[in-house]
């Protein structure tokens, strides 16, 4: 942190480059918390309920619909978390980033009627179980290409850190399985999973949040035939607007969302304002990066040209209270598995929610 932006933390203002500003944060305590969604083993849990890590999202139950999305396999995934004093606050739908390679079936993005209803009618009795289970809410991707990257880049300390440069991205094969998808085709798979799927969740008040598309790609272009319709901010709020209900909404992954923008470390903070306002947040990815649109390294979250700090602030002044996650943590030599990566994001989120909380 240089000197600017430690003033500009100890007097409440925010100063980014360029940039004055005399507003005041957000009075009272801040409502979000610290979460997870990486590993919900009980040797995990015991790591962080010593972080004071209290609200988590679990590991994918399974990837079919079995016996461990029944009412009975849910409620003692619940129960499990629970005796270690963390909340189960949600659970990832099997609708992963990377869904069309992943899994054996997915018509619901390829779009293949009747086989893409019954895959809905699956996801339906899984929103079902898991309020009946006493889980508040799902998590899940639309996404067809996976999470693209190109060569890591040399990071702070000799560390990876993923990184993508569009004009370095090899299209080969030039099609996925799904060919060619078009902004209309995209839009009508969606509009039609959200159709039937979020009047389920309303009427069982299970809160179901979608990540956007990672990354964007040039919205004349696509990539690989695929248009990112959700790669946006104005994708994205299309999509909100699509099923009007307070259970539809985002996992807002702070960082994707700061790789669609050509300056994220000014942008950012309105398109919080934004969703925020609004209530469609309702999971944070809280991940900082260094660049822009179409070319960006994902850094540790103090590395990055999006100043966290104020971030923090805005979830606090539009009321959020759900969970700030860490992720996609660089890679260090040793490190297995990213835990001391992950360990320093738990830190510095449990730091910001505490600073926030005592301003004002």
């Amino acid at each position: 942190m240089d000197r600017r932006t430690f003033l500009s933390a100890a007097t409440g203002t925010v100063l980014l480059e360029g940039q004055t500003s005399t507003s005041k944060p957000a009075q009272g305590k801040a409502l979000m918390k610290a979460g997870t969604q990486h590993d919900s083993t009980d040797e995990a849990l015991r790591v962080l309920a010593a972080f004071g890590v209290e609200h988590i999202c679990s590991t994918l139950p399974s990837a079919k619909f079995d016996a461990q999305w029944s009412v009975e396999g849910l409620t003692r995934l619940r129960e499990r978390v629970e005796s270690h004093g963390i909340q189960l606050h949600m659970v990832p739908l099997p609708l992963s980033s990377n869904y069309i390679t992943r899994y054996e079936s997915p018509e619901i993005l390829l779009g293949k009627s009747p086989e893409r209803d019954r895959e809905i009618d699956d996801i339906c009795q899984m929103i079902r179980n898991a309020a009946q289970a006493g889980i508040p809410a799902l998590k899940y991707n639309l996404n067809i290409l996976g999470v693209v990257r190109t060569e890591p880049t040399r990071g702070r300390g000799g560390c990876q850190y993923s990184t993508f440069v569009y004009a370095k991205a090899r299209q080969d094969p030039p099609m996925t399985e799904a060919g060619a998808v078009s902004d209309e085709v995209y839009w009508e798979r969606i509009t039609y999973f959200l159709k039937r799927v979020i009047p389920v969740a309303e009427e069982y008040k299970v809160r179901v949040a979608c990540h956007p598309h990672d990354p964007g790609m040039p919205h004349d272009q696509g990539y690989r035939g695929v248009h990112t319709v959700l790669g946006s901010v104005e994708g994205l709020k299309r999509f909100v607007e699509i099923q009007a209900s307070p259970y539809h909404g985002l996992n807002f992954c702070q960082g994707t969302v700061s790789e669609m923008l050509e300056d994220p470390g000014r942008e950012i903070f309105d398109v919080i304002r934004y969703f925020g306002s609004r209530r469609k947040i309702f999971n944070v990815h809280f991940r900082n990066i260094r660049g822009h649109f179409l070319d960006f390294q994902e850094t540790f979250p103090d590395d990055g040209d999006v100043n966290m700090i104020q971030a923090m602030r805005v979830y606090k002044e539009v009321g959020y209270d759900g969970m700030i996650m860490p992720d996609h943590v660089p890679k260090i030599e040793g490190d297995t598995g990213g835990r001391q990566a992950f360990a320093f994001a738990f830190g510095y989120i449990q730091a910001l929610i505490q600073m926030v909380s005592q301003e004002g």
